[in-house]
């Protein structure tokens, strides 16, 4: 593994555990070069969909680019990492659970809608007008009223 601070590929495992309930081990490692330490994360390589975009270019699923703009739209909000990652987690395991060898990023996006309407409300605003390319406050107001409706029916 390359050392993040000084590039070398000598280093040791110090530790190894499981995390995020056995799907992924944690390592942290010692660099022989510089003694720094950093964590490693392994996790099965699974077979996701590629994701067809809106003008038709392909590209492979990014589990980063998902966790970025989960963490975009809960910026400044209560809401843990570990609470996003398991989010992103179970964003892939529907996508794996469709089966489907291409995906339209419509469903990425309103997959993490459906993530976000449950963890937070303003954070589900914020990406809804982003996705969703809110004109103008009437729209805005729309899903928020939307919102108000479905936390009285909950």
């Amino acid at each position: 593994m390359k050392c993040p601070f000084c590039n070398r590929l000598d280093d040791k495992v110090i530790d190894s555990r499981t995390a995020r309930e056995g799907e992924v081990i944690r390592r942290r490692r010692e660099c022989f070069g510089c003694r720094r330490r950093f964590t490693t994360y392994e996790r099965i390589e699974e077979n996701l969909p590629t994701i067809v975009k809106k003008d038709n270019r392909r590209e492979t699923f990014d589990r980063a680019k998902v966790m970025a703009g989960l963490k975009k739209a809960c910026e400044k909000r209560p809401i843990s990492i570990d609470v996003l990652e398991a989010a992103v987690g179970r964003i892939e395991k529907r996508l794996q659970d469709l089966g489907e060898s291409e995906v339209q990023a419509r469903v990425i996006g309103e997959e993490v809608m459906r993530e976000l309407h449950g963890l937070d409300q303003v954070a589900y605003v914020r990406f809804a007008s982003v996705y969703r390319e809110f004109k103008d406050t009437d729209q805005f107001m729309e899903t928020i009223k939307s919102l108000a409706q479905d936390r009285g029916t909950t």
